[in-house]
This record gives structure tokens, sequence and C-alpha cells, in this order.
């Protein structure tokens, strides 16, 4: 399966690494081939479109959001030493779906999952060119998915296939990647990523309020509108139940 093929080659390099310095991190990264094509094709491309954002290319903070509905995968950014609001500065086509609307609930489902995430791994061998990996199953999912075997390994990654991953062609992972080791070298620990299956908006709510996943999908509202409200992060917690709150 292609969540767990992604594992094939994958050395651990996560944002809990002791490196010695941030740079180390992007200094590590560019030890691969990969990487390194990738940074030379994307990196002179994003310091502009980063400054033509007023956001210093030296000091990036990202965040993520995909939506299922429309298959896209938005990336926003601001400088991170500032509490400005973020602006988004590129959106990626997904380039392959599975499943269906709603979460994912157990392992093999082929569902993309929707919640409040991280990006927690860096896989410069990813089999699928590279890949960002998710921290999935989180708190939420714990208590409502299967409590044996909820599923895991769920990338960003390149290519067109996928069986629960969010892919966004060679190219794009190419560009996502390396803007991804740029934050983190300057300091980003966390790079947030929300997954839902269309904005949450009352209309798209109450178009599908028969759904078996309404519930669970104005559960995730209160996230979705205090980002589309502010432009910056919610701060969320995860109840007894597994449904999230914002503090």
């Amino acid at each position: 399966m292609i969540r767990l093929l992604l594992f094939t080659g994958f050395l651990l390099f996560t944002f809990c690494q002791s490196n010695p310095s941030q740079s180390a991190f992007r200094d590590e990264q560019q030890r691969f081939p990969r990487v390194r094509t990738a940074y030379e094709r994307t990196w002179s491309g994003w310091r502009l479109r980063l400054a033509a954002h007023g956001i210093d290319p030296d000091q990036p903070e990202l965040f993520i959001r995909a939506f299922k509905v429309g298959r896209s995968l938005e990336v926003w950014a601001r400088t991170r030493t500032t509490a400005t609001p973020f602006v988004l500065v590129r959106t990626f086509y997904l380039a392959g779906t599975s499943g269906t609307l709603g979460p994912k609930h157990r392992e093999g489902d082929r569902q993309v999952p929707e919640g409040f995430y991280q990006v927690d791994r860096f896989n410069p061998s990813s089999l699928y060119h590279l890949s960002l990996g998710l921290n999935y199953p989180n708190a939420s999912d714990l208590r409502q998915s299967d409590s044996q075997h909820p599923g895991g390994d769920i990338f960003i990654h390149g290519s067109n296939a996928t069986v629960g991953c969010l892919p966004i062609t060679d190219a794009g992972i190419e560009e996502l990647y390396v803007l991804a080791v740029e934050a983190r070298a300057a300091g980003q620990d966390t790079i947030g990523m929300h997954i839902f299956p269309f904005p949450l908006t009352p209309e798209n709510l109450a178009a599908r309020r028969h759904s078996a996943h309404a519930a669970f999908w104005q559960n995730l509202r209160a996230g979705y509108l205090f980002f589309e409200q502010n432009h910056q992060l919610p701060q969320l917690a995860t109840d007894a139940r597994g449904a999230y709150t914002v503090r």
C-alpha cells in the first residue's frame, strides 16, 4: 500500500531531532539529491513570491489547509517573528483522491482524514519523490476511530496516486517541501494543517445536513471559522469524547 511504501528508505527526520542549530536541519536535508534539486528549481522563486506578499523569505512561518471538494491544498505564510495574519501564497491541486467525504476511521478504509493536524515528518527518500507526514491519528482520532487499527502513515507527497494521502505531483511537492524545510530551519517547530471536506459555510453544511457526518462537520466548524475570520490559527483542545474545542 502507498502509505506503507512511503516508509521505504525512510529516515527519521522529525521536528523532534536534536540538531545543534536550526540551520543544521536544512544542511542535513540538502544532503539528499532530491532535496538539493528541489532547492535549485524552486527556492529562488519562493523568495520572490514571499517577498511580494510582504513576508521575510528568511523567516517564513507556514500553515497548510486542504479541501476535498475542489481538490485544493492551500499554503499560507507570514513572517515568523510577527503576529500578523497569515496570507495565502500558493494553492496546489490535489492530483489524486481516494475515499469519500468524512473522517478516517480505520486502517484500510482509503479515507483522507478530516480535522486538525500537524506536519511531523520530513521524508527525503519517499517512493513518491518527497513527502511530509501528518500526525494522524491525533488525540481526536484516537477517541473516535477504530481503537486497535485506526490507520496511519498519512502524507502529502508527489505523484498522483493515493490510498488516503494527499498527492500534489512531484513538481508540487518539491515546492512545498523546500518551503517547509525553510520554515523549520527558521525555527517553526510545528506546521499546522487543517483538512476539511469542503468550506464549512452555513450553506454547504445545510446542503449536507442529512449526512452521517453532519455532527462531525459541525464540530470542525469552530476551528474553520476562527481561521476564516482572523487568518490566525485557533488554539484547539480535544475533550474526552474526541470533540474539538476552540479555546
